[in-house]
């Protein structure tokens, strides 16, 4: 197994600052809870993303979906770090579907939760999801 790749403390502070700033364009009229995200790609390239709800409630998309899809719409293939915001006084981690997208993408990538307050929660995919199912699976 190889190491984690260290993604630097710069690289996870512009993550944050692009995660608060595109919660400002989420799309949240129903449940009132607006939040960002971004992705750092294998590129180096950072990618935000931010919820999308919709009156028909399944077809709403969080915010680290929408990054890791406008990273993978952009020729991306890896994620190596995601940063969420939520507008709490609690960091919030990725739902379930999320983590699982983002382990497909990125098995071993760092995640940042960020919120209103100074608490935050870094922590890597495995620790989110152990005993992941992924590519490697369907070999």
């Amino acid at each position: 197994m190889t190491a984690p790749s260290r993604v630097s403390d710069a690289a996870l502070r512009r993550l944050e600052r692009t995660a608060r700033s595109a919660s400002a364009r989420a799309y949240a009229p129903y449940s009132r809870f607006p939040v960002g995200a971004a992705v750092l790609a294998g590129s180096g390239r950072i990618y935000p993303g931010c919820n999308v709800e919709n009156a028909a409630y399944g077809m709403c998309n969080c915010a680290e979906r929408t990054a890791i899809f406008s990273a993978v719409a952009a020729g991306e293939k890896s994620v190596r770090a995601v940063a969420v915001y939520t507008p709490t006084p609690l960091p919030t981690t990725p739902c379930g579907a999320c983590r699982q997208v983002i382990h497909e993408f990125g098995p071993d990538a760092v995640v940042i939760s960020v919120c209103d307050s100074k608490n935050r929660i870094e922590t890597r995919v495995p620790a989110l999801l152990p005993g992941a199912f992924g590519p490697g699976d369907l070999a």
